[in-house]
C-alpha cells in the first residue's frame, strides 16, 4: 500500500469514527420543545448520559419579563386527594406541578400551608404519622397578592401567621440553592439515593417548574445533590425541592400530563399543586 493511500484510508477512518461518534451523542442526548401561544417554554430532555445515567427531565421556564400575562397560585383542598391535573382544571390553569409532602391516609399538608391569607395546615408534630423531619422543611414557597413567586428560607409558622403580606404560603424543602449557592444537605437515604424529583427554580430572568422522572429503565431519577449540581448548570439563584416519588407530575394545559409518574397506578392524587394562569387582560 503506497504511502498517500494508506494516508487518505487513515483519515476516511477517523472521519467515519467521528461520525459514528456524533450520531451517538445524537441518539444519547434528545430534546423535545412545544410550540405555545401561551407565555412559557417547555423542553424535555432525554439522555442515557447524565450522572452516567438515563434521564427524562421536563423544564417550564416562565421568563419574568411576561409577569404581565401570568401568575402563580396554590391549589389545594383540606382533606381530599386530587390529581395534579384536576386541580389543574378546576383551576382553569395552564400549567401545574405537583406540591409538597402530604397525609396520604386523611389528605391534607403536613407542613404549613397558608392559601389566600388564610391558614389551612399547620406542620404535623415529630412522631406523628406522614410528618416531615425539620432538615427537609426548610424552605417556603411565597406567592405574593400579584401571585408573583418567591422562594426563600423557611422562616417559622408563627411568622407568616402573622404577616399579611404573603397571599400563599407552603412550607416545603429541602431548600436546595439559596443566592445561587447550593446547600449543605443531610447524609440520608431521601438525599442519597436517586427517586423521581419535582423542584421550583428561580434564574435572574425566569421561574422554572421542573420534573425528574425515576423508578423506570429509562429513567433513574437523581439525587439530591445531583438534582442541585444539574440546578446550578440551570443558573438556578434559589431552589426548592418539592413532594417527589410517585407524586412527581407536570401538567400542560392541552398537552395533559407531559412526564412519566412513576407511582404504579398512573398519576397520583395528592392534597396540593403549584398552579399557573394567565392573567385577565382589561
Amino acid at each position: 500500500m503506497s504511502f498517500n493511500l494508506f494516508f487518505s484510508y487513515k483519515w476516511c477512518l477517523f472521519f467515519l469514527l467521528l461520525f459514528s461518534q456524533c450520531q451517538l451523542i445524537r441518539k444519547q442526548e434528545q430534546v423535545k420543545q412545544l410550540a405555545t401561544d401561551y407565555p412559557f417554554q417547555f423542553q424535555q430532555l432525554k439522555t442515557d448520559s447524565l450522572f452516567d445515567s438515563p434521564q427524562v427531565i421536563s423544564i417550564i421556564r416562565l421568563a419574568k419579563k411576561d409577569t404581565a400575562a401570568y401568575y402563580f397560585d396554590l391549589a389545594h383542598h383540606p382533606s381530599q386527594l386530587i390529581k395534579t391535573s384536576q386541580f389543574a382544571k378546576n383551576e382553569n390553569a395552564i400549567l401545574a406541578i405537583n406540591g409538597g409532602f402530604f397525609d396520604m391516609d386523611k389528605g391534607g399538608s403536613v407542613t404549613y400551608l397558608e392559601a389566600q391569607d388564610v391558614v389551612f395546615h399547620k406542620h404535623k408534630l415529630n412522631g406523628e404519622k406522614w410528618a416531615i423531619a425539620n432538615w427537609a422543611k426548610t424552605g417556603a414557597i411565597i406567592m405574593d397578592k400579584n401571585g408573583q413567586l418567591k422562594i426563600e428560607a423557611a422562616k417559622s409558622q408563627a411568622f407568616y401567621e402573622q404577616s399579611h403580606a404573603e397571599e400563599n404560603v407552603l412550607i416545603t424543602g429541602p431548600l436546595l440553592i439559596e443566592n445561587g449557592n447550593a446547600l449543605t444537605l443531610p447524609k440520608k437515604d431521601f438525599t442519597n439515593k436517586r427517586h423521581p424529583r419535582t423542584c421550583l427554580c428561580e434564574t435572574a430572568d425566569a421561574n422554572l417548574m421542573l420534573t425528574i422522572d425515576g423508578r423506570k429503565h429509562f429513567a433513574k431519577g437523581m439525587s439530591l445533590r445531583e438534582l442541585q449540581t444539574f440546578l446550578m448548570e440551570q443558573h438556578c439563584i434559589h431552589a426548592i425541592n418539592l413532594d417527589g416519588g410517585g407524586s412527581t407530575t407536570m401538567w400542560i394545559k392541552d398537552q395533559g400530563v407531559v412526564n412519566h409518574p412513576s407511582d404504579p397506578f398512573g398519576e397520583r392524587k395528592v392534597a396540593n399543586a403549584l398552579v399557573v394562569k394567565l392573567k385577565k387582560m382589561e
